[in-house]
C-alpha cells in the first residue's frame, strides 16, 4: 500500500472540481474528484461500507441543510490506496472572519450525528485518513471538525496530525448477533429485564409509525424533558428553551422523518392513553441508531416506559437484519452509561478532531466554563 505524502489542494472550503471538471491532486496523494459529491457515486459506496452510518447518507446532510442552513461541501476523494470516498460536510460562515477565510467545515455539524468517510469494505487505512486531514488542514476553511463513527476512531487517532485538537467522547453499542433470545438472556442485565417485566405487567400501549405521525406527540414530550433537564443542570429554564429550539427545532425531527421514511421509526408508549415516552431510531444497512428520547418522568419512570421502548426496538431491528444498536453518547459512569449497558451496551471510547487557524477550541471552552460557573450549573 502506497504511504500518503504530506499536502493536498484545495480550493476553498467546500470548493474543488465541480463532477466533470479537473479534478486536483496534492503531494499527499489524496485527489479530489468532485465537492459536493455526486450523490449517484456517494450512494453507491455507502451500500458498500458496511460500518456506514444514517449521518453520512447524503439525505441526512440535506436534512442538516434544509434545518439548520449551510451549503453542501461534501468530498469525493481518490485517495492514495487508489480507493475512491466520500467525505460529508457541511459549510457555514464564521462570524467576524475574514473573507478569504469565512467558513467552517464539519463533519458533520454539531447536533447532526457522526461524519467521516464513506469507503467500501470496513478497513480504513490510516494512510489514507491521514491524508485527507492533510488536505482538509490545507482548506481555507477557519476551522475543520470531523467526528468519525465510533467503531471506525482507530484509524482516525492513528493518522491524527499532532496539531489537531483532540476531543474523547464514550459511545455505547450493543452487539446483535446470536439472535434475540441471546441478546435478551446473555446480554441484558438481570436489572433490565426486570424493568422491562414491570413494563408489560403495567399495560403500557406502545405505538410506531415510519412516516412521521408521531412526530408531534415526540416533540411534545421532548420540550416537557427539557424542563426537566434545565432543573437538573440549575440552568436557566429560558436557556434551556434557547438551547434547545436553536439545537432540535421541532421541524429538524419533522425534516429527518419526512427524509427517511420507513428507515426513521418513532414509538411512544402510553399509560391510559397519555404519551408517556417516546423514542426514535434510524436505520442504515446493518445498524439501528437510537437518535433521540423524552419523557414525562412522572408517568414513564414508576412504570419503566423506556427500557420496554427499547426492548421492543433491539427485538424489531434484529428481526430486520441488523447487526449493531447504537445508544450513542453519555458521560462515562453516568446514569445514562449505565442505562445503556444494563442492555448490554458496550462503551466504546472514540475521538472528534478539530484543525483549527485560531484557538477557538480553547476559547470557547473557557467562555462555557465561566458561564456554567456562573449559572452553577451541573453537567
Amino acid at each position: 500500500m502506497r504511504r500518503a505524502r504530506a499536502g493536498a489542494e484545495v480550493r476553498g472550503a467546500g470548493a474543488g472540481p465541480a463532477g466533470g471538471a479537473e479534478a486536483t491532486r496534492g503531494t499527499d496523494g489524496a485527489r479530489l474528484l468532485a465537492s459536493p459529491a455526486p450523490r449517484a457515486e456517494w450512494l453507491t459506496l455507502l451500500a458498500a461500507d458496511p460500518e456506514a452510518l444514517p449521518f453520512q447518507h447524503p439525505g441526512w446532510t440535506d436534512a442538516a441543510l434544509a434545518v439548520s442552513g449551510g451549503r453542501d461541501a461534501s468530498r469525493l476523494y481518490e485517495l492514495p490506496s487508489g480507493v475512491r470516498a466520500v467525505l460529508p460536510a457541511v459549510a457555514r460562515p464564521a462570524i467576524g472572519a475574514p473573507r478569504h477565510r469565512s467558513l467552517v467545515l464539519a463533519s458533520q455539524p454539531f447536533g447532526w450525528g457522526t461524519g467521516g468517510l464513506v469507503v467500501p469494505g470496513s478497513d480504513l487505512c490510516p494512510e489514507d485518513v491521514a491524508a485527507v486531514f492533510a488536505a482538509l488542514a490545507r482548506d481555507g476553511a477557519l476551522a475543520v471538525s470531523l467526528r468519525p463513527a465510533p467503531r471506525r476512531s482507530a484509524a482516525y487517532e492513528a493518522a491524527a496530525p499532532s496539531a489537531a485538537v483532540q476531543l474523547p467522547h464514550t459511545s455505547h453499542v450493543l452487539d446483535l448477533s446470536g439472535g434475540f433470545d441471546a441478546v435478551w438472556k446473555d446480554r441484558f442485565s438481570g436489572s433490565a429485564r426486570r424493568a422491562v417485566r414491570k413494563a408489560e405487567r403495567a399495560s403500557l400501549t406502545v405505538d410506531q409509525d415510519t412516516d412521521g405521525r408521531l412526530i408531534p406527540v415526540f416533540d411534545a414530550l421532548y420540550r416537557l424533558s427539557v424542563q426537566r433537564w434545565a432543573e437538573q443542570q440549575h440552568e436557566p429554564l429560558w436557556l434551556a428553551r434557547t438551547r434547545a429550539r436553536r439545537r432540535d427545532p421541532a421541524r429538524k425531527f419533522a425534516t429527518v422523518a419526512a427524509t427517511f421514511p420507513g428507515s426513521c421509526r418513532v414509538w411512544v408508549a402510553s399509560v391510559s392513553g397519555q404519551p408517556a415516552a417516546a423514542i426514535i431510531t434510524l436505520r442504515l444497512g446493518e445498524h439501528v441508531v437510537y437518535w433521540r428520547g423524552a419523557m414525562d418522568k412522572e408517568l414513564a419512570g414508576p412504570v419503566r416506559a423506556n427500557d420496554l421502548l427499547h426492548r421492543l426496538a433491539i427485538e424489531q431491528s434484529v428481526s430486520e437484519g441488523a447487526r449493531f444498536y447504537h445508544l450513542g453518547d453519555s458521560a462515562p459512569g453516568s446514569g445514562l452509561a449505565r442505562f445503556k449497558e444494563s442492555f448490554g451496551a458496550v462503551p466504546l471510547d472514540y475521538k472528534a478532531f478539530r484543525l483549527q487557524r485560531l484557538p477557538l477550541t480553547t476559547l470557547d471552552a473557557g467562555a462555557r466554563r465561566v458561564v456554567k460557573r456562573a449559572l452553577r450549573f451541573r453537567d
